[in-house]
């Protein structure tokens, strides 16, 4: 994924500020009643010393704490709305960005998903987002509040004296270079630091998926040693970025000492000389000492933003990519199809290596056709093709007569019921499962479904009957209740077209039988595209289609294959052999 500059982000970031204008308007305006706030402090010093300690008006002095404390509520009101708004402001903001985010990662295509780690991208909706989210407030609070202090206190300084003001901003300059090389250092290292955050993302997901795995073979300790490798990789980058960060401030505050320093000494010959008074030096002495600080905020908060720009130069990557497979502009919304299914000299490869070459099919409504053949010769892609996962390179997928690619993507998902080997089920009720799909079917059009699919005994005996949480990926059952399951799932969505890939493979005999069942009362009246390596299952089928590097190399019914003697044998053959 290429990473979009900064100068590229920045208005994109601001795009999503535009529904909240009327929020940050209210915050700027009272922020602007925070900088008033701060500068009346440092100009209010001048009558404080001028009228009342070296004039000696005593009777002023009552006067005082009403206006300190009169000061401080007005700039404790002014600062709750400025940082409240603004805020709120950012978290809206940024939760706008995470929506669109995970949206737009749904859309990207299989062949995107393929190439990249789930790890890695679920890092980047939260992690990446989280950090976005952290600095966004911080960074629109204090860039508005400080800035508007500044601009305030820099009138102030030059209104009192000119002169004295511009001995002060002689070092002002020299602060900027060091500030946005820092910046930029912090910026890299964020995002390598959230890079190394994926790597570790993808480390414990695929530890927590793989624990089975990991207890029966006892590799505990070698995955303990991958997990704290990666975990101090992502320490030592953070390291860095906080040694910049470390650096900055001290830095900054020496550089402003020079201009602290030469304000005293020249301002202090100006009152020996009377060119100004001792309350105008030290109203200006203020409003310059408390100018540094907001600028040593606002240099805080660069090394903020750049740490933000580090994690949305990751997020904005995502946005970049491009969904391979969409809807072309005159795509069709089509019904209920007939079923009919046709390859026309189809070739794909999913890199330089092809995987199919010329291939021909064609599947009449309701016929059942296995696509049998060695690892490798291209069964799966063939699914995936129909499935419109990905499109040919060249050839054409027909529907009815209709290209797949003038068919909308929701139409076609529509008609086309997938069963694969993965038994998916999500961390759900069973009826919320067996719906996934049509979640506006009744109760009783999932319990028939349920029945067909040989399922609704073992739910029934289930805690909860069928609003039993099955756990993550539906681990607490077992892999033939699991995948009658998804099979209740594809008979309610009611699909015109069927693919099983592999969908008895890893079960039992016992399980098999029952799965079996419930395929049969699947397929019935469909058009039906098996792929399978236990030839066992596909004996019935109407049609056997042997496939052998990426070609149809045989093609007939079961008994047809035997007698040819040609590869189905040689698979029969091997299989059957002890029989």
């Amino acid at each position: 994924m290429s990473s979009p500059k900064v100068a590229d982000m920045f208005p994109r970031l601001l795009a999503y500020a535009r529904p909240y204008y009327a929020r940050i308007a209210i915050s700027l305006i009272a922020s602007l009643g925070v900088a008033a706030a701060d500068v009346t402090s440092a100009k209010l010093i001048q009558p404080l010393i001028d009228y009342i300690i070296v004039d000696k008006n005593y009777s002023l002095v009552n006067f005082v704490p009403f206006f300190i404390v009169g000061l401080s509520i007005f700039k404790g009101g002014s600062k709750f709305i400025q940082e409240y708004f603004i805020k709120t402001a950012g978290q809206l903001v940024v939760q706008d960005i995470r929506n669109d985010l995970y949206r737009h990662t749904l859309r990207l295509s299989m062949g995107f998903h393929s190439r990249s780690k789930a790890g890695n991208l679920i890092s980047r909706i939260l992690n990446d987002v989280q950090s976005l989210q952290r600095s966004a407030a911080d960074v629109m609070v204090d860039t508005i509040r400080e800035s508007f202090t500044m601009v305030g206190l820099i009138g102030l300084a030059f209104y009192t004296d000119w002169r004295l003001a511009s001995v002060a901003f002689v070092v002002l300059p020299l602060s900027v270079v060091p500030a946005t090389l820092l910046g930029r250092r912090i910026r890299e290292k964020t995002k390598r630091g959230q890079q190394s955050i994926g790597e570790l993302t993808s480390v414990l997901q695929e530890s927590i998926n793989g624990i089975k795995v990991i207890k029966a073979f006892g590799t505990e300790p070698d995955e303990n040693k991958k997990f704290r490798d990666e975990n101090w990789r992502y320490y030592k980058l953070l390291r860095k970025v906080l040694k910049y960060e470390s650096l900055s401030s001290p830095f900054i505050e020496f550089i402003a000492s020079f201009g602290v320093a030469a304000v005293f000494w020249y301002g202090l010959n100006r009152v020996i000389s009377g060119q100004i008074t001792q309350g105008e030096l030290f109203s200006l002495s203020a409003a310059i000492l408390m100018l540094y600080v907001p600028m040593k905020r606002l240099i805080r908060v660069n090394n903020v933003f750049q740490k933000s720009m580090g994690s949305a130069e990751r997020i904005f990557e995502v946005f970049d990519e491009k969904p391979e497979i969409t809807d072309r502009q005159d795509a069709a919304e089509v019904d209920k199809v007939r079923g009919e299914v046709q390859f026309n000299n189809v070739f794909f490869s999913y890199g330089d290596e092809p995987v199919l070459n010329d291939f021909v099919l064609t599947a009449n409504p309701g016929e059942k056709i296995a696509l049998v053949g060695p690892s490798g010769a291209g069964k799966t892609t063939v699914a995936s093709l129909l499935s419109r996962f990905y499109d040919p390179i060249d050839g054409s997928i027909m529907i009815d007569g209709l290209d797949l690619r003038s068919i909308t993507l929701q139409s076609l998902a529509k008609n086309i019921a997938l069963v694969d080997q993965e038994t998916f089920l999500f961390h759900d009720t069973i009826l919320n499962n067996i719906r996934y799909g049509r979640p506006e079917a009744s109760r009783e059009e999932a319990e028939e479904a349920a029945r067909q699919a040989y399922a609704h005994e073992f739910i029934e005996q289930q805690p909860e009957g069928f609003e039993t949480v099955i756990g993550d990926r539906g681990l607490r059952l077992s892999g033939g209740q699991r995948q009658r399951l998804c099979i209740a799932r594809a008979i309610l969505h009611d699909a015109p077209i069927l693919i099983l890939d592999e969908a008895t493979s890893a079960l039992d005999t016992e399980s098999e039988v029952m799965v079996q069942m419930a395929l049969s009362n699947l397929m019935e009246n469909r058009t039906t595209l098996v792929i399978a390596h236990r030839l066992s299952t596909i004996m019935n089928a109407d049609r056997i289609v042997v496939m052998d590097q990426g070609r149809i190399v045989e093609e007939g019914t079961h008994r047809e294959l035997l007698e040819q003697s040609g590869v189905y044998r040689k698979l029969y053959d091997m299989q059957f052999r002890d029989e």
